[in-house]
Formats: C-alpha cells, sequence, structure tokens
C-alpha cells in the first residue's frame, strides 16, 4: 500500500489523501475521507482506535503510522526530501549522499552517487561520514530512512531521509532504475 498525504504545514490538519494498493486500501480511503470531513489532523490519526485481527495485521493501523509520520515531520524529528529535489543536489562531494539498503538491495539498483552503508552497520560505521555536510539518505521504501535519520541525528548530523525511498523513485522513473 501507498499513501500520500497532504496536510496543512502549521496545524497538521489532514487536506488529502491518496493511496494504491490492494487489500484495505477501501478502507483506509474510507478513514482518511472521514478524518478530512471530519476536519481532523494528524495529531488525531496517531491515536485513533481501528478494528485489526492480530492474525491478519498489527496494532497500529496504517492509518496510525501516517499520523505518526507527519507528526515525525511536524515536531522536527525528521527532515524529508523528495523525488523532485534529486536532480538538484550536488553531487560535488559538498554533501553524503548515502543509500542504508543492505547490500543485495543496493546491487539490484541504486541513485548515482549514493554509498552504500547498510542500516544494520550504520552505527559502527558512522567515523567515514563527515558532520560538515549534510547527508541525504535513502532506503527502499523510508522506514528504514526514518530509523537511519533518528541515529544520524542523534549523532549531530544534519539529515535528510528520502520520503517513499528506492522504491518510490522506481515508480516515478522506471527507465532510470539501475
Amino acid at each position: 500500500m501507498r499513501i500520500k498525504t497532504i496536510f496543512e504545514k502549521k496545524t497538521g490538519k489532514i487536506l488529502g489523501a491518496q493511496i494504491v494498493g490492494h487489500d484495505g486500501v477501501d478502507k483506509r480511503c474510507d478513514v482518511l475521507a472521514t478524518a478530512i470531513r471530519a476536519g481532523m489532523t494528524a495529531y488525531d490519526l496517531t491515536k485513533l482506535e481501528l478494528c485489526y485481527a492480530p492474525p491478519y495485521g498489527s496494532a497500529k493501523d496504517p492509518m496510525n503510522i501516517v499520523g505518526f509520520a507527519i507528526e515525525n515531520v511536524l515536531k522536527g524529528k525528521v527532515k524529508n526530501f523528495h523525488w523532485h529535489d534529486l536532480e538538484t543536489l550536488p553531487h560535488d562531494g559538498s554533501v553524503t549522499l548515502l543509500d542504508i539498503r543492505t547490500a543485495q538491495e543496493n546491487e539490484n539498483g541504486h541513485l548515482d552517487g549514493f554509498i552504500n552503508i547498510p542500516l544494520d552497520s550504520l552505527r559502527e560505521r558512522l567515523a567515514e561520514l563527515d558532520k560538515e555536510k549534510p547527508i541525504y539518505e535513502t532506503c527502499m521504501v523510508g522506514a528504514r530512512g526514518y530509523t537511519a535519520a533518528r541515529i544520524l541525528m542523534q549523532n549531530g548530523f544534519d539529515t535528510y531521509n528520502f520520503n517513499g525511498g528506492y522504491l518510490h523513485y522506481c515508480s516515478i522513473f522506471p527507465s532510470r532504475a539501475k
């Protein structure tokens, strides 16, 4: 399931959304449509109690996760960059371009100029990164990127996570995927 949510930066109010996927998309669309109609914010989404069955899903619904992701942006817990920013990122060494996916994922395709330090070894390899340079990092879909961004930020790095990750890039530019 891929979810795009549009929200007001000042308040976190949910303004619009798009969801693409299979099972459960209709339920999530209904939840977001109701949230928009009710004037709910991302903070409200984090507190929703939605039905689930433990064998089939987690206690935190994707709508809760949407709220948490927006809340992280609003509270400055993570800074994102987007697919349309990729072409303007400098490749002159003034920033660090970092891919935190596994080595095998990186070998199966990657963004030009991004070095690979897998998330599982990031803490041990922090000394390889320059704290004077902003880090633009990516993972497969954004979730591990969030974890990497938090690790880097907590260690004094200025970090930006690629919103949607490598799969999002591939869905927009299938011919450029390597």
